[in-house]
């Protein structure tokens, strides 16, 4: 470490040493494995430890849950309301439907760099309920579009305030849960998109018969109720969300405050309002940051051409609408199974490497089905396998939270990983080309290079954090650095990645 941040640990750990020796006094229990400089070996919890952990994930998973829900289903609205009748009631052609498919993209970019500030200086749960509520508004006013130029409007808006949502949810979950537990909770955040699309999928199917129903058409009613939850989901978020380790809403004992310390101690996420822009320099200096970035990007590609035409793409496979809808099910299924696999081999084997490589190869396969097979029934098989993607992003936003410290470089690699997702998501439907319908075989060749690519991106960052740790443990000399100093993982030398 350099002199100036030597100085501040000794001040700070002379200022703080009341504090520690109370937790020691009050948690023996847990100071061993606190100190511990095998970072790699799991932490035994206590059962007071197990009882807050529980309490924790019912306070605030169900609502991670309903945020993610009502956000893949205000998304995906677009391409169930595409066989619904939206494109002929609104004079929309098909170049114009792959238009609005990205211009959702442009509102969630510009919104990230006021939203990396934002998320820092605000009450996440504020925050984050007034977006929501402002996005409802404009899924709601969806409903009354016309024209083209209407529904790009909305569309743009919606990405403007849905833009903040992920980010907001990572740093939840950085800051509350262990580092070993965090491919589980970005696990059960993606796998939200997977259950969350069933239930949308299934309202969708409801609403799709109240066709005409009070002379208001199918498409129309089918974002009048997605508006209307979603912004009763944001009032419930803006008063209820826990957003940070010591919220009133977990109503903490004292045994418990000394164990939230200790997780923070080992997740080295400490909530600060002060805006660190070293901490930003510090990111871009970084082989790491572009791979991260790079995975990012190429993963969604397929996430954006096969979100969007994923309702049309199956109805081309000779299925009805409204079967072409519930088909969304089983797609939704396998894509949240794809993202437990990826969790269970992760767990099992402590290898992010290998969980990527089996969703990533698995993912690789289905493109190449959706490329070469011919355009029937039996191309559900290739879409089915395609959506293994998933797996390998919980990896990669797995990578992120484990091994990236300091609270502003932590919230600029995420917004930076939203950036790239965004701008992957924007690109996937255009290279769905017109000409190349139904099949679009030339996006599915891109997808299964941009699959191929996340799983390079990845392994290689393991490699190089691999090689840091390598030089860090053989010159070791304490445990750990205490998280309040807000170090970044490059300043503190005691900073162990997990691969």
């Amino acid at each position: 470490m350099s002199s100036d941040i030597k100085e501040k640990t000794e001040l700070h750990h002379i200022e703080r040493k009341g504090t520690v020796d109370q937790l020691s006094s009050g948690a023996d229990s847990y100071n061993e494995q606190d100190i511990s400089s095998d970072i790699h070996a799991p932490v035994v919890k206590s059962e007071a430890e197990k009882r807050f952990v529980k309490k924790l994930n019912w306070t605030l998973l169900p609502f991670v849950w309903l945020i993610v829900f009502i956000q893949f289903a205000d998304k995906s609205s677009l391409s169930l309301s595409a066989v619904l009748g939206m494109l002929q009631d609104t004079h929309t052609n098909q170049s114009q439907y792959s238009l609005l498919g990205s211009v959702f993209y442009i509102g969630f970019i510009l919104f990230q760099i006021p939203n990396n500030y934002l998320i820092q200086r605000l009450p996440i749960s504020k925050y984050l309920g007034s977006l929501l509520i402002l996005w409802g508004i404009s899924v709601g006013c969806t409903a009354l579009c016309q024209n083209f130029t209407q529904l790009v409007v909305c569309r743009v808006l919606l990405g403007l305030f849905e833009a903040g949502t992920y980010p907001c949810l990572y740093i939840i979950l950085n800051s509350l849960y262990r580092r070993q537990e965090q491919s589980a909770c970005f696990g059960f955040l993606w796998m939200s998109n997977g259950s969350g699309t069933i239930f949308a999928v299934l309202i969708s199917y409801g609403v799709a018969h109240l066709d005409d129903a009070h002379g208001i058409a199918a498409w129309r009613w089918n974002y009048l109720v997605f508006g209307i939850l979603t912004v009763a989901i944001g009032i419930a978020t803006f008063f209820f969300l826990v957003d940070s380790p010591q919220s009133k809403y977990l109503r903490l004992t004292e045994e418990e405050k000394k164990i939230v310390e200790l997780r923070t101690q080992d997740n080295a996420v400490v909530m600060e309002r002060t805006v660190k822009v070293s901490h930003y320099w510090e990111s871009v200096k970084e082989i790491r940051y572009y791979l991260v970035i790079l995975a990012a990007f190429c993963n969604n590609l397929s996430n954006g051409g096969l979100v969007v035409f994923s309702t049309p793409f199956v109805a081309t496979l000779g299925f009805q609408s409204l079967n072409a809808i519930l088909l969304q099910i089983p797609s939704a299924t396998i894509s949240a199974l794809f993202v437990l696999l990826a969790v269970v081999i992760h767990r099992k084997t402590n290898s992010m490497s290998l969980a990527t490589i089996a969703c990533g190869g698995i993912a690789m396969i289905g493109c190449i089905l959706l490329a070469c097979l011919p355009h029937t029934a039996v191309k559900l098989l290739g879409y089915y396998l395609a959506w293994g993607f998933n797996g390998s992003y919980v990896m990669l936003l797995t990578l992120v939270a484990n091994n990236v410290s300091g609270y502003s470089k932590k919230i600029w690699y995420n917004a930076s990983v939203m950036v790239a997702y965004t701008l992957g998501s924007f690109v996937g439907p255009l290279v769905m080309l017109d000409y190349e319908a139904p099949a679009y075989r030339s996006g599915m060749i891109i997808f299964v290079v941009g699959n191929l690519v996340v799983v390079a991106c990845i392994c290689l960052s393991l490699f190089l954090m691999k090689r840091t740790n390598t030089k860090r443990i053989a010159g070791r000399t304490s445990g750990k650095t205490d998280a309040h100093l807000d170090l970044t993982d490059k300043q503190d030398a005691n900073f162990v990645y997990k691969l």
